[in-house]
């Protein structure tokens, strides 16, 4: 992609297929910037609202790095290590191979946008579900 690319939140759809038992639990996702609307092969940034009770399993992504920021709301984190507490304003980065994820235990919607570096695609990330946290 040589061109500029310039899209709105609103104009970009919710990405479907994510089901509960592979660890999306009540998101709403949509990826901004990837492979399918830029051509892009090593880069995606996202948008992530997680309702209360809505979470992202524990997983990992074999072929990306990951960050993300948490814009509103609050809740904890996964991570190798157990959960950590996570809210407006962190910044938390994850290489690839290591577990993370996301619970909102709060009562209003956690907002994150996030990115990964290394794909531009789901399928080319190397998703992998923790299927110890989905049973």
């Amino acid at each position: 992609m040589t061109q500029r690319f310039h899209t709105n939140l609103s104009e970009v759809p919710l990405v479907g297929g994510l089901r509960e038992d592979e660890g999306w639990v009540d998101m709403q996702v949509q990826f901004l910037i990837d492979k399918a609307n830029v051509g892009t092969d090593d880069f995606l940034l996202g948008w992530t609202v997680l309702p209360p009770k809505a979470r992202h399993d524990r997983h990992l992504h074999r072929n990306a790095d990951e960050f993300f920021i948490v814009l509103a709301g609050a809740g904890r984190i996964y991570t190798d290590d157990g959960t950590a507490p996570a809210g407006k304003g962190d910044v938390i980065w994850t290489p690839r191979g290591k577990w993370h994820g996301f619970d909102n235990t709060g009562d209003e919607d956690v907002v994150l946008v996030w990115g990964w570096s290394g794909c531009g695609s789901l399928e080319d990330s190397g998703y992998e579900a923790d299927e110890a946290a989905l049973s």
